[in-house]
């Protein structure tokens, strides 16, 4: 089952987002930054372990992003992923934002939800505060997706 993340969580989502990250497969978050964004975290468990996580991190008015999607490998294929995206989907939609969009080496995975590829030079130039921190930088090779949910309504 899919729920908002409780402080408790940090500690395992920093390890299972940076176990991905250590292979090159998404950005590396550090513990504060985890602890200060907490709310943008949902969380799927085994037990009281975190097994997978997803964040829906507001970037305007009309932009949000799905980021931090991992699902530990044992639990693959399971449905599990697709759960947390699209809890983050009913969020954006709670909170009335029209635009929601991902950076992925998985573009095939959010494709399934609607999601459709963008130039990533479409997107705002809000969404690249983060991207000096990575370690692929100036030289990203993620695929952008945004899907539109004002007009699916």
């Amino acid at each position: 089952m899919v729920e908002k993340a409780r402080i408790n969580d940090v500690p395992q989502i920093h390890q299972l987002v940076n176990s991905f990250a250590e292979r090159g497969e998404m950005l590396a978050r550090s513990l504060s930054e985890i602890y200060e964004s907490l709310r943008d975290y949902f969380v799927a468990r085994d037990g009281e372990r975190v097994i997978a996580c997803a964040a829906l991190h507001v970037a305007w008015a009309d932009l949000a992003e799905i980021k931090s999607v991992a699902v530990a490998e044992e639990f693959h294929k399971q449905g599990i992923g697709a759960q947390l995206v699209a809890a983050c989907i009913k969020e954006a939609r709670e909170l009335g934002i029209p635009t929601v969009f991902c950076l992925t080496y998985q573009p095939g995975f959010f494709e399934k939800f609607g999601f459709h590829r963008v130039d990533k030079m479409e997107l705002p130039r809000k969404v690249w505060t983060e991207c000096y921190r990575c370690p692929k930088f100036p030289d990203c090779d993620e695929v952008a997706l945004v899907r539109h949910l004002e007009k699916e309504a």
